[in-house]
């Protein structure tokens, strides 16, 4: 993290710290620490500024409803989306086709959003092809589609995109999550939480309803659809980390702002501040790269969840950090029930897990 300048500010009536060329320095009474440490296997570099990346991929499950896949039947455009009834009819090698899905939950939570597929000419692929509809290769593939995920909140609120294609059908690469079955997609990019990210794509379950592109989409959810679960392997730019100090997690009392350590560990119930980086965009936003302003609260816009132990805990704020870059504060309150000892506290942004931190709890 590449901070220009000095700046501080209290951020809902908790710690004051500042930002100085790159350090992490207290303002209260206590000193936390004098320098950052980046959790990560490799530093890369962009324009001056430093990020940490990812090596860990993270497998993310979006599951798909009212699924329906629009095959091209007719090329006689005056009949396209004129019928208000449901269609079935059978897939053909040759035949174009484009589908689409209301995405119902991400990584087992729920969402929003829409998966929309377009495929070029079916043409499936065998080693002991079936004449005159398949044709003979040394894999066993069934087309190639480009997909796009346009990932919401379970609110409404836009997440970001995530952007796959390559071979449908046939078998998952090697090195698949193991929930995987089919199909071996690659994924080129996203935007938004998902802004650079790269990896893979398969398929846990396919079910399609396949319509003529004679039926009107616009009755879809009132016609029904299939299903499909997609799994991702991806490797973002960034992910959700705690700041680590040469003291531990930079996670303070709200009453003192003193670190938490065994000496002073956090209680139930206890209103905690916590400092991360790699929460992704806030609103109403800055530009990647530059400086939270002050003088505006920058919450994060993705979803963000911690626990402790397994236990969620209650978010009480989550945004940016007026004149750093990259660098966030989330407000918390301590699950009750936990025990004594040392905790495991996971964040989690934009549907993506960071790596654990631990916590002493009395």
């Amino acid at each position: 993290m590449t901070v220009s300048g000095a700046h501080s500010r209290i951020i809902s009536g908790h710690f004051m710290v500042t930002f100085l060329h790159g350090e992490l320095v207290t303002m209260s009474r206590h000193l936390i620490s004098s320098s950052l440490i980046c959790r990560c296997s490799a530093i890369l570099v962009v324009a001056g500024s430093f990020f940490c990346c990812a090596q860990t991929p993270t497998d993310l499950q979006i599951d798909v409803g009212n699924f329906v896949l629009y095959n091209y039947d007719t090329f006689d455009t005056s009949q396209f989306g004129t019928n208000p009834n449901p269609t079935n009819i059978m897939m053909k090698t040759y035949n174009f086709h484009i589908a689409i899905g209301d995405i119902t939950t991400v990584g087992g939570a729920p969402a929003m959003g829409a998966l929309l597929c377009r495929t070029m000419p079916m043409f499936v692929l065998s080693p002991t092809p079936a004449r005159g509809t398949q044709a003979i290769a040394d894999t066993t593939r069934s087309m190639t589609d480009d997909c796009s995920l346009e990932i919401m909140t379970s609110s409404g609120r836009p997440v970001g995109t995530i952007y796959y294609s390559g071979l449908y059908g046939g078998p998952p690469p090697p090195g698949a999550p193991s929930a995987s079955t089919r199909s071996n997609m690659i994924v080129t990019g996203g935007t938004g939480a998902f802004y650079g990210v790269r990896g893979q794509a398969g398929q846990i379950s396919w079910m399609p309803r396949v319509a003529s592109v004679t039926e009107d989409p616009a009755n879809r959810r009132l016609n029904g659809g299939g299903t499909q679960s997609v799994v991702l392997q991806l490797l973002p730019m960034f992910r959700p980390q705690v700041v680590m100090t040469t003291n531990g997690p930079a996670i303070v009392h709200s009453s003192d702002y003193s670190l938490v350590t065994t000496a002073k560990p956090a209680k139930a119930g206890e209103i905690l501040v916590l400092f991360a980086n790699g929460l992704g965009p806030t609103n109403p936003g800055v530009e990647f790269g530059k400086p939270f302003p002050a003088g505006s609260a920058q919450t994060v816009n993705s979803p963000v969840t911690l626990t402790v132990n397994g236990s969620p805990a209650q978010l009480l704020y989550a945004g940016g950090y007026p004149g750093a870059i990259d660098a966030y504060q989330v407000n918390f309150q301590v699950p009750s029930g936990l025990g004594a000892g040392n905790g495991t506290l996971r964040l989690i942004a934009g549907f993506i897990m960071g790596d654990s931190a631990t916590i002493a709890l009395q």
